[in-house]
């Protein structure tokens, strides 16, 4: 996969582009700020593509909220980018701000969670397929609040589609809980019937993703 990379910091964009090269994927830009990364992507675009963008949230010029700023208008105009938020902060809305922006896949993982490799790998993966990946931690933080379509899911349910999230499949689910692979397949059909997902939606499983941190960022917010 062809990446864009953003931090302000010169050693964890150099880190990142190490790991990511030795997967055998190409990192065609590098950004130290949120203009810097509108320009790499836009360039990129207009020449060999790009599948992903990896950007951290607090960057120059405002070190407020001027990378994912930059992400929510580079979605807007190519919704079939990826995105991969990579932020210190367990912060929900964040999430749900880009998430509300719909298109291609998106992920947000916190920086402690980059340094376990292969979670990480395995998350860019999955976003870059069109899938959704929330970190444990902003996962749990929002399983914690009840609001909405969600009071009506069970305590495992809840637990399945806060692991769906995390971008796991059935099968590792299944292996997580210690459950068989026809009692997870159960619970998450059970998640789209209480959210509302018939057979036949598009994209159930992103889709339910979306509704739970959607809910649950409202709770919080509340």
């Amino acid at each position: 996969m062809k990446i864009v990379l953003a931090d302000d910091s010169a050693l964890l964009r150099e880190g990142l582009r190490g790991l990511i090269e030795r997967q055998g994927h190409e990192v065609v830009a590098d950004a130290e700020d949120a203009p810097g990364l509108i320009t790499a992507v836009t360039e990129a675009r207009a020449g060999n593509g790009v599948d992903v963008v990896v950007t951290d949230v607090r960057m120059p010029p405002g070190m407020a909220t001027d990378g994912l700023d930059a992400a929510i208008a580079l979605r807007e105009r190519y919704p079939d980018l990826a995105i991969m938020i990579v932020s210190q902060y367990v912060a929900p809305a964040y999430a749900a701000k880009l998430l509300a922006h719909g298109g291609a896949g998106f992920g947000y993982l916190l920086k402690d969670r980059v340094a376990r490799v292969a979670d990480f790998l395995r998350s860019l993966d999955v976003v870059a397929a069109g899938g959704v990946v929330i970190d444990p931690e902003v996962a749990a933080q929002l399983a914690a609040a009840r609001s909405g379509p969600l009071d009506s899911l069970t305590d495992r349910e809840r637990e399945v589609l806060a692991l769906m999230a995390e971008g796991l499949s059935n099968t590792q689910i299944a292996a997580k809980l210690f459950l068989s692979g026809g009692a997870v397949a159960k619970y998450v059909a059970a998640v789209f019937v209480k959210l509302g997902l018939p057979v036949g939606e598009d994209n159930r499983r992103v889709r339910a993703v979306l509704a739970y941190l959607t809910a649950q960022n409202d709770g919080l917010m509340h």
